[in-house]
């Protein structure tokens, strides 16, 4: 059988090659995608925002002013770069780490119990000292949890109609990595963690009435997780009756907060004129939001409050675009994770619901929540750099299961 030619230019070229280089090079100098610059952007802005607003909180610390904030202003610094990193990487590369991910996570998670290494802070055990540096694994264990549910409800996409097909072995495992939190007492990181199986579950597209026994579940445990501790009831009771409870004592921060929020006006009383500061305990980070409103106003809470609606929208368009059920999974677990622990942040300062040392993402201190979220986000415009077409027009790709299965939109 003889070979047919392939024609060539006059240098002697292949005309493919050239056409493949120039897709190449479009590709790599191409805009960002909206989503991309919505999600980066918004992370950026509330990440320094909140590098100066923890400055003018640790500003009342008569011995060492600007320690905190140059903790955290470092933090930034490695965050904003890891983000732009991990954004680089393919989409195939977090389902390869996914079980490492989450047996390394839970395992860190369990240096909390180590007797010279484990940290009791407030009743709870939920932080590392290494080093004399201090660290939340807890942090770490959400994002792990997040692309964990989303690998294995990829791996059963046809299937999610039935019950076992959805909960094992996401809810066994699930309840084995959130117990590890629930043995040290941090209340609110574990609402944060079960939000977010759940979100996970829900964009899995996993039919509604399964959420039913997981939800009786979640409540049961939270449920018997209070009422075993007198301090948390106390804080429960006190957000649906503040009359009840002592303003000295479990009702201190919630009190002063609402003094903070209220002193503030419309447009505040200006940045580093913060009065509450002086008197909570955890203005740099629960109650940072307390210092926005009173320094800032209702503007600054708007502010806020506008930004992380961006970034909620900016994963939104990810998951409504993407035809990849993983990335669909994975983005709604991890916009569920940090918008709905900034509405428990808000929440509890606005003393509708109760005290759970839960802190504002982006914005209070602390380097490992900052490093996760800022990792967080990195997975997230790495995904949204799987959809720069869709943001320009061209219909969205089938989301049927059968279309996903067929191919995986990946870099």
């Amino acid at each position: 059988m003889t070979q047919t030619a392939r024609p060539t230019r006059a240098d002697g070229s292949a005309p493919g090659r050239g056409l493949a280089a120039r897709v190449s090079l479009g590709r790599r100098f191409a805009p960002p995608s909206v989503e991309f610059v919505m999600i980066a952007s918004t992370a950026v802005v509330l990440t320094l925002f909140g590098v100066v607003m923890v400055l003018s909180a640790t500003s009342a610390n008569p011995t060492a002013p600007l320690e905190a904030a140059l903790k955290q202003g470092v933090f930034a610094l490695v965050g904003i770069p890891l983000m732009l990193l991990v954004s680089r990487l393919p989409v195939s590369f977090f389902g390869r780490i996914a079980w490492p991910a989450l047996i390394v996570a839970v395992l860190f998670q369990l240096l909390v119990f180590v007797r010279g290494v484990g940290v009791s802070s407030y009743g709870n055990r939920n932080w590392i000292n290494i080093a004399g540096v201090q660290l939340q694994p807890s942090e770490f264990l959400k994002l792990a949890l997040a692309i964990w549910i989303a690998f294995v409800l990829l791996r059963k996409q046809a299937r999610l109609g039935t019950w076992h097909q959805v909960f094992i072995p996401v809810v066994p495992v699930s309840v084995l990595a959130i117990g590890t939190v629930i043995a040290g007492g941090d209340l609110g990181t574990v609402m944060v963690l079960v939000l977010i199986v759940l979100g996970c579950l829900f964009f899995s597209g996993a039919k509604l009435r399964l959420f039913i026994l997981p939800m009786l579940i979640g409540a049961v445990a939270v449920t018997g997780f209070a009422l075993t501790s007198d301090n948390r009831m106390k804080r429960i009771l006190a957000a649906f009756n503040p009359e009840a409870c002592n303003p000295n004592v479990e009702c201190y921060q919630a009190v002063h907060g609402m003094w903070g929020m209220a002193n503030g006006g419309f447009f505040g009383l200006g940045l580093g004129n913060s009065q509450e500061k002086y008197w909570l305990p955890a203005a740099s980070n629960d109650y940072i939001f307390a210092i926005i409103g009173e320094e800032l106003g209702l503007l600054g809470c708007l502010l806020v409050l506008v930004l992380f609606g961006v970034f909620a929208v900016g994963v939104f368009r990810i998951i409504r675009r993407s035809a990849d059920p993983f990335i669909r999974v994975a983005a709604g677990g991890i916009v569920v994770w940090v918008v709905g622990q900034a509405l428990f942040n808000i929440g509890v300062v606005l003393r509708v619901l109760p005290v759970m040392g839960v802190p504002l993402p982006f914005m209070s201190q602390g380097g490992t929540a900052l490093l996760s979220v800022m990792i967080a986000c990195g997975v997230l415009l790495s995904f949204a750099r799987t959809v720069p077409m869709a943001a320009k027009g061209a219909p969205a790709p089938p989301r049927t299961a059968g279309a996903a299965r067929k191919g995986r939109v990946t870099e």
